[in-house]
């Protein structure tokens, strides 16, 4: 943008709560710049400013995770806030609040405030109502400090449906089945069915409440309900992760280290994440964070920057009880009966129950077969609101004062990497993790005191990785539980992801030139692919008879992996490994009603068992030959009923690509609607590449990936760049609604300021904010 073109505009606003006069510079990204007097006052403003930016998405947040979406959308809505009614914290508050860090409920109350005034000009007709309230009918509420840290169902827990999912295959196949939807780490593990467990009391809609707790808000006809929901669901899951790493000083081109983060994360509009700048006496820090929690989760502060990843530990295990037949409200445990602990709330002037065991909240109850499910996580523990964590670190100024701050640290589990302007570089995986003794939890288990967690991993018990001599540390939710040390003996999880992302990210960083910051730009948005190598390198050798599948066959033999928007050979890898070789390996190996879930796996799964096939495919090759010869013409059937048959036009852009529609869309009028969307446009890569980009398997549109991503000059503050797509504002009528978006689907970034002088250079708009 031309300097000369940009018009700073000027706003005076008076807010009842500021204790002095504060001021927002916004910049031309619709990055918000907060200087305040106070700490209370920073945080303040910056509650204000994420409800005047994005109201209705920090609305709908608190209805749906505090089970309150029917009071305002009406009784379609009353199990889905059933569902979330019973994932809240109800815990002791004190012991809640303690586990954040001294100033964690002062920082919450301050942020709340100022959210609240915001809600207050817009109830008073002082400021614009949102125009998704209008869609609705909706109006929005008045909150409370506990209500950032009560809701847990946003949050990530690892296993919770890939578990079910593994019974269900197990029961209707076999455990050997399950190798094809998930591959177990470490190599050698093998999955076991706890004693007591008939896996045949394991129902298939065990998932539903947990679904509809941690499902988004949708308005509109309802959809039709698919068999293969649970399974599409977990494949998700498995493909949610991130990447980040940190460079020593002395592996770089600017002598100084550098850090780059990327969240993958659903993608949706407005995106999940939102940057901020604070600054007050004893405040200084600017990144993104959760949108409705004070501070900010990935970036960095005046001596040290941050970045995470989801470290794949399991913190969630569904139990199964036998209820007494002359009391269904009472389940055994260790020898005797134990009372159900029954809540009884109102939603939506309707009494409904919340059953709890002592493990968790009852996800299904038959009292014809004398059973109950529950599902125990951490979030029923202190301090496991996640990401709130963050508010320890924030303000810390060396490794020791931020290691010490993760020690705390409850959910989602994360892979940390840190750098600072001492020159430390370093990676720290944390989160309240479950020790296990004598069982995997990779299956549900019988809840009569026999399969109980033996307290939390400590942080002295997990790896660490300081200044190696490598010049690097970095992650990518791989299997980073090193061999040989004592945390892989607590169980401490087993799903982890493809191995693709860290293997990429380890040549290119263990390349003996030195690192710029615009190489971790360009690593940041790399799209080749050793999972789609890997999986094509199955078809090394083989010919086909028929001339299109050779075709295709030799298309892919020299193919570098690249899974560029041009390419013909990525769109055959892509639509092969992740729709039709699990279903055809599936259905040669078990039968139907596994083979519906394992579809919807992850091809690393499938590519290891073809790799060294199991008993169910015997030694004779040619049952491996036929299944991969007979997937691939399957995937160039489906393709060519996409994009027509002539292969050389085929490109994987074509299919692959970004659509992002807020949900109040569904009641718009058309006009209104496309105001609303973004996109379509084509995107390179897939889940498995450094450039994560995860789509739905029937029309391949991205759901999750890296909406955000930061690369940090470390004490050079200035010179880093991030992105937030597809903008900073909720506001369809804001020009920062989606002016991010064409440039992340670029793969280009703007900017992180962090100097007063380049901020006031780029300013856009200002905010004088003084006290009524």
């Amino acid at each position: 943008m031309d300097d000369a073109a940009i018009t700073v505009s000027h706003h005076e606003v008076a807010l009842a709560g500021l204790e002095a006069p504060a001021e927002i510079i916004v910049d031309r990204w619709g990055i918000p710049h907060i200087y305040a007097g106070t700490k209370h006052d920073a945080f303040f403003v910056q509650g204000w400013n994420a409800a005047r930016d994005r109201l209705w998405q920090l609305d709908l947040w608190r209805k749906r995770g505090l089970g309150l979406l029917s009071a305002s959308f009406g009784p379609a809505y009353v199990a889905q806030d059933r569902a979330a009614r019973l994932f809240l914290y109800r815990g002791d508050m004190a012991a809640e609040w303690a586990a954040y860090g001294p100033d964690a409920r002062a920082w919450s109350e301050a942020f709340v405030a100022g959210l609240n005034a915001r809600v207050a000009q817009v109830l008073a007709g002082a400021a614009p109502l949102p125009v998704e309230f209008q869609l609705t009918g909706a109006r929005p509420d008045v909150w409370a400090a506990a209500d950032l840290v009560r809701i847990r169902s946003h949050g990530i827990s690892n296993n919770a449906e890939s578990e079910s999912l593994r019974a269900r295959v197990a029961q209707a196949g076999g455990l050997e089945a399950d190798k094809l939807r998930r591959k177990v780490q470490p190599d050698g593990h093998e999955v076991r069915v706890p004693i007591g467990l008939d896996l045949a009391d394991i129902p298939d809609d065990l998932l539903a409440v947990y679904t509809l707790a941690t499902k988004d808000v949708t308005f509109g006809p309802p959809a039709a309900p698919s068999p293969s929901a649970d399974a599409e669901r977990a494949a998700l899951e498995l493909s949610q992760g991130s990447n980040n790493w940190a460079i020593a000083a002395s592996h770089t081109t600017t002598g100084r280290p550098i850090l780059a983060s990327d969240p993958h994360r659903v993608l949706q509009a407005p995106s999940i994440r939102y940057l901020a700048h604070l600054n007050a006496p004893g405040l200084a820090i600017i990144g993104a964070g959760e949108l409705h929690l004070p501070g900010v989760t990935i970036g960095h502060n005046e001596r040290c920057a941050f970045g995470i990843t989801t470290f794949m530990i399991d913190q969630a295990d569904h139990y199964v009880y036998e209820l007494n037949p002359d009391n269904p409200r009472q389940y055994r445990y260790r020898g005797g009966w134990e009372e159900l602990r029954i809540v009884t709330e109102t939603v939506a002037v309707k009494g409904v129950e919340l059953a709890f065991t002592r493990h968790g909240p009852v996800l299904k109850l038959d009292a014809d077969q004398h059973r109950a499910f529950a599902l125990r996580t951490v979030w029923s523990e202190p301090g496991t609101s996640s990401y709130f964590g963050a508010a320890r670190y924030q303000t810390a100024g060396d490794w020791a004062t931020f290691k010490e701050a993760l020690s705390h640290w409850g959910a989602a589990p994360m892979n940390f990497v840190y750098a600072d302007v001492d020159g430390t570089i370093a990676w720290i995986p944390t989160g309240k993790a479950p020790k296990r003794r004598g069982w995997d939890g990779l299956l549900p288990a019988p809840g009569d005191g026999r399969y109980e967690w033996d307290g939390f991993a400590t942080q002295d018990e997990l790896p660490i990785l300081v200044n190696p001599e490598r010049g690097w540390v970095a992650s990518a939710n791989e299997m980073n539980l090193p061999v040989g040390h004592p945390s892989r003996d607590l169980n401490l999880g087993f799903e982890w992801s493809d191995p693709g992302r860290i293997d990429r990210i380890a040549q290119v960083l263990s390349a003996g030139d030195k690192h710029s910051l615009e190489d971790s730009v360009r690593l940041q948005t790399d799209v080749l692919s050793p999972a789609a190598l890997r999986a094509v390198g199955l078809l090394r050798g083989l010919t086909s008879a028929d001339p299109e599948v050779e075709r295709a066959l030799r298309l892919l033999e020299g193919w570098d992996g690249v899974e560029a928007k041009d390419s013909a050979a990525a769109a055959i890898a892509e639509v092969w490994m992740n729709k039709h070789l699990a279903p055809a390996a599936a259905q040669r190996i078990t039968n139907e009603a596994a083979a519906r879930v394992i579809a919807f796996g992850s091809p690393y799964g499938t590519t290891t068992y073809l790799q060294n096939p199991g008993p169910a495919l015997g030694d004779d090759p040619a049952a491996r030959t036929e299944i991969l010869l007979a997937s691939l013409r399957s995937a160039l059937d489906e393709i060519a009923a996409r994009l027509g048959t002539d292969m050389t036009a085929w490109r994987w852009g074509d299919l692959h690509h970004a659509a992002l529609i807020p949900s109040a869309a569904a009641l718009a009028d058309p006009a209104l609607r496309a105001k609303l969307s973004h996109g379509p446009t084509p995107l390179p890569g897939s889940a498995w590449t450094v450039w994560a980009s995860t789509y739905r398997m029937e029309d391949f549109a991205a759901t999750q990936g890296a909406s955000f991503r930061m690369v940090v000059d470390v004490g050079a503050w200035d010179n880093s760049v991030v992105i937030n797509s597809p903008g900073q504002s909720g506001d369809p009528a804001s020009p920062h609604y989606g002016d991010l978006f064409p440039l992340w689907a670029k793969g280009d970034y703007v900017p992180l300021l962090w100097s007063r002088a380049a901020i006031e250079a780029a300013a856009e708009t200002v905010f004088e904010l003084t006290p009524a």
